[in-house]
């Protein structure tokens, strides 16, 4: 037992200590742009890079799931259409740790296709991820400065981009306002640039409070008859209203309206009540009542 133990060790020691060569998935990076060419590349956004290691970091490599990415040196695309990574080993060895040696990359070659470039403006819109404290919520637009940023590419790219989004903003528990500097996605676009690539923004928080407002009911698609009348004629709206505004909001802010279409057919005895108009920031608790009895005078 004391022999296989000690030989179990030393192979052990021996196999750890062996250089291997491992293969790893890579995003790629693309650095060093060139500013007056614009280009799409014709072939995936990953590589497949072999690394030599030894045992001892090959074990912790397959223990470790982190995502690797790989910048890539664009300054060749000057002059030519392709980039080799078998140029760039230096340059992709110094982006990793000492006892890992980058030995190559698959494809070696990375092709591109250039076209025209074009510049527009394009709004910012900021996704949120936020939970309030209780009786708290948002209470305004969200603010941002700038609001719009430059994306410069190529045409087709550039054209099919509607706006761009930020990272998505978390808070836990939140009561006050929120400031913050966010910075702005491409969208998966390697091959266009943003300019500012940051964004100050602004989310108004605030205290929410209890209002009761009574809407006046309307009736739609009841032309065809000579009079029309709900019992009631008017419903009890319960909303959260931003503290702030508490007074602002009327009667005339919101809308309740019944449909006749269909409903002698249906044979109908009661009309369901749609709330069609709310304000912004307003939340909708209840309504009372669902449902509205009516006469109808042919």
């Amino acid at each position: 037992m004391r022999c296989l133990i000690i030989s179990f060790v030393a192979w052990l020691l021996i196999a750890v200590s062996n250089q291997y060569t491992f293969t790893i998935k890579a995003g790629i990076q693309y650095v060093n742009i060139p500013e007056k060419r614009a280009f799409h590349p014709l072939q995936s956004d990953t590589v497949n890079i072999r690394i030599k290691m030894s045992g001892w970091h090959v074990l912790m490599s397959q223990l470790r799931s982190d995502t690797t990415n790989v910048q890539v040196d664009l300054s060749g695309l000057n002059t030519k259409n392709f980039v080799v990574f078998s140029n760039q080993i230096g340059f992709i060895n110094r982006q990793f740790s000492s006892e890992k040696k980058v030995i190559g990359v698959s494809p070696d070659t990375l092709y591109f296709d250039f076209s025209r470039q074009t510049q527009r403006k394009v709004p910012i819109k900021v996704p949120t991820s936020i939970t309030f404290k209780k009786q708290f919520g948002f209470v305004g637009d969200t603010k941002m400065n700038p609001s719009m940023v430059t994306i410069t590419g190529p045409t087709e790219d550039v054209t099919n981009i509607e706006y761009l989004e930020t990272d998505t903003i978390k808070g836990d528990m939140v009561f006050t306002d929120i400031r913050t500097v966010a910075n702005i996605n491409k969208h998966n676009k390697t091959n266009i640039t943003i300019y500012p690539r940051m964004t100050e923004v602004v989310i108004p928080v605030g205290e929410l409070t209890e209002k009761i407002i009574e809407v006046p009911i309307k009736i739609t698609n009841g032309t065809r008859y000579t009079s029309v009348r709900t019992v009631p004629s008017k419903v009890s709206l319960t909303v959260m209203v931003p503290l702030k505004d508490y007074v602002k909001w009327t009667a005339s802010d919101f809308e309740a309206i019944v449909d006749l279409e269909n409903w002698d057919e249906r044979h109908v005895k009661s009309l369901p009540v749609r709330i069609t108009k709310l304000p912004d920031f307003v939340q909708l608790i209840k309504l009372e009542p669902q449902n509205v009895d009516f006469f109808v005078r042919k």
